[in-house]
């Protein structure tokens, strides 16, 4: 069973749906472990023999590619594994499979670290920074308008199939009235989100782990 130390955040949130798309069952195929990073749990000795970089999530698959066990950390490369494993939402060819991956580096380098700069600084700050809001929030709708343009002229994030790119920005979109969006000024972005929202496996695995997250 594949062991996935996580907690309900949207890097978290990118590995709990990519299991549950590629036809893997929580408690049946997969395991989820909370991590709960506001207790500082990443910091746990056990947890960084894993994910030295002391983030969620990180997986541990019994069954490697060499049937040995390996663990990684890092969600950009764990669906990026998950999609070789499964051979599903990664193209097969190298075209196809570069304009996927374009757009995880796109999630992994901008849509994750500036979205999460903008709900920090517009919710969470200790103070209040003009600076810090106004910059990641004009940052966030710069992203949300290129990704309406990309939605704009194809169905899915990098073309005309669902794949590991729209599996990792979907849950970073689920918080954007608190980024400072309003979805009125990407129409064709929020139609995607629509659609990808209603995907039973993206509904269990943004479900994974939520209660505890409410205790």
């Amino acid at each position: 069973m594949i062991e996935v130390y996580s907690w309900p955040t949207p890097n978290g949130h990118k590995v709990h749906i990519m299991l549950e798309e590629c036809g893997q069952r929580l408690g049946r195929d997969w395991t989820a472990h909370p991590i709960n990073i506001s207790n500082n749990a990443q910091f746990n000795p056990e947890f960084l023999k894993i994910s030295p970089n002391n983030k969620i999530p990180a997986l541990i698959d019994p069954n490697g590619p060499d049937g040995k066990p390996i663990s990684l950390f890092e969600s950009g490369a764990i669906l990026i594994y998950l999609a070789s494993k499964f051979n599903q939402f990664l193209p097969s060819t190298d075209r196809g499979k570069f304009e996927v991956l374009q757009w995880l580096m796109f999630q992994m380098g901008g849509v994750g670290p500036m979205l999460g700069q903008a709900h920090h600084f517009r919710n969470f700050a200790p103070e209040k920074i003009d600076y810090g809001i106004n910059r990641f929030t004009s940052e966030a709708k710069r992203l949300y308008a290129v990704m309406d343009r990309q939605i704009s002229q194809h169905p899915y994030i990098a073309g005309d199939e669902y794949s590991i790119a729209d599996i990792a920005i979907f849950p970073w979109l689920r918080s954007w009235e608190n980024q400072g969006i309003d979805w009125k000024d990407y129409p064709h972005l929020k139609a995607w989100f629509n659609r990808v929202s209603v995907r039973p496996a993206v509904a269990r695995g943004v479900q994974t782990l939520a209660h505890q997250r409410r205790a």
